[in-house]
């Protein structure tokens, strides 16, 4: 047998000759509906294949040796910026006291004239560098030894030099009067001159991924054996009313996420039907307030950090950010970066208490009573969670699974709308035929 009569044999989809056929109007229609149909659903299976949806996993985080960045904006209008101290530590034993670098102290005014900013780059009320003295002065360090990172060895040039030769030997050094160094340099007249202002702490710092806190107090710190201690004098023998009024504009762990990266990850986080991720849920503490009118009182925050990773489509082959931004403090993730997105979410709990200890009676918990003593000031505590969220971007359909399903609407399509159209016909055939008798 030829091979052509062998394929034709094996013809699943005989066909009919053109005389054979028969057109109706109904079958136009339902053509035309069925055409309509087929592009509605092919439009469907092609918008579903091209979705973006978000994952969330979690893993233990296997990161070692990190380092994170914390960045703050912290008010506080009853504090002048000269009493404010900025301290970091944490268990690994790392200490940095009086942090300055990367730090901004911004003066404002009094409440009574609305905080507004008077100066920012008043970082140092005593910034003489004493490059105006004779050559060979050496100033008098009163009895201190000298501060190892002096302008000259061996000597305290500066009122910020003999308060540092003060504090390695945890000696109080008050408003600095007798002192020449500060007397030259005016340092209890700028005291009194800023005693009514306040200050706002802002910009950004690094510190090692474990656990540690870091806190903001009044006076010079130094370590004294395995205590650390502030130089309380000038805060509680100030006649002014400082207290620890404070309001955090904001507090993040990890880099700064541009306003459209967060907007683009919390829409395709409700197209996943979640309830979407807004910087409110990564930074629970931005603009909160507290207020106290005593000066001896303490506000405490406890801070678990949870390391958070966002993946899109196509990030690996974007080359890392964390290498874009580990030498630059205070960068920005902005929209034109696909790579992946490493930062951190944190969840708080916060406490505050007297330091003159006592019951909180008049807040209704008669029965809670706080220990005395301890240093005025705010206080983060942070904790490093050991898994990780990791929110990866999928297309939940394949191509082949397009194919497929286009595939399936057509078939689908096309069958109904046969057996649709062949009722229609039968129909229409046997009511002519009962009319016709």
């Amino acid at each position: 047998m030829p091979a052509k009569s062998r394929f034709t044999r094996l013809d699943a989809f005989t066909k009919t000759v053109e005389d054979a056929r028969v057109r109706t109007t109904s079958g136009g229609i339902v053509t035309l509906v069925s055409l309509v149909v087929i592009f509605w659903l092919t439009w469907s299976e092609w918008a579903d294949y091209r979705r973006v949806t978000v994952r969330s996993e979690l893993m233990v985080d296997k990161g070692r040796g990190e380092r994170m960045e914390i960045s703050l904006n912290v008010s506080f209008p009853r504090m002048p910026c000269e009493l404010v101290t900025l301290d970091v530590m944490d268990v690994s034993g790392e200490l940095q006291m009086g942090v300055t670098h990367g730090i901004n102290k911004v003066r404002l005014s009094s409440e009574k004239e609305g905080s507004r900013v008077l100066e920012i780059k008043a970082l140092d009320l005593h910034a003489d560098e004493a490059i105006h003295l004779a050559p060979d002065y050496c100033g008098d360090c009163y009895g201190a030894p000298p501060p190892t990172n002096g302008l000259k060895a061996g000597c305290c040039n500066t009122c910020d030099e003999v308060r540092d030769a003060y504090a390695s030997i945890s000696w109080s050094f008050g408003r600095g009067e007798g002192v020449e160094q500060c007397e030259r340099e005016h340092y209890s007249e700028h005291l009194d001159q800023q005693r009514q202002e306040g200050c706002r702490l802002e910009g950004s710092i690094r510190v090692n991924k474990v656990v540690g806190n870091f806190h903001i107090a009044p006076g010079k710190s130094f370590s004294n054996g395995n205590m650390h201690v502030h130089d309380l004098e000038n805060y509680f023998k100030d006649e002014y009313a400082h207290t620890f009024t404070h309001r955090i504009h904001h507090l993040r762990f990890g880099p700064q996420l541009s306003d459209a990266v967060v907007q683009e990850v919390q829409q395709k986080h409700r197209a996943s039907g979640h309830w979407g991720w807004t910087s409110h849920h990564v930074n629970p503490l931005d603009n909160s307030d507290q207020h106290t009118d005593e000066k001896a009182f303490n506000y405490m925050y406890f801070i678990k950090v949870v390391s958070t990773a966002y993946l899109p489509l196509g990030w690996e082959k974007e080359v890392a950010h964390p290498a874009k931004h580990e030498e630059l403090l205070g960068s920005t993730i902005d929209a034109t970066y696909k790579g992946s997105i490493e930062t951190h979410q944190y969840s708080v709990t916060s406490h505050k208490r007297s330091l003159q200890g006592g019951t909180d009676e008049k807040d209704g918990h008669k029965e809670r009573v706080h220990a005395r003593g301890g240093i005025p000031g705010v206080f983060f505590s942070y904790d490093i969670s050991p898994m990780k969220v990791i929110n990866r971007e999928v297309r939940d359909k394949s191509f082949s699974g397009f194919l497929v399903g286009l595939c399936a609407v057509i078939g689908g399509t096309l069958t109904v709308a046969a057996a649709v159209d062949r009722a229609l016909y039968e129909g229409v055939n046997k009511i002519k035929k009962i009319h016709s008798q």
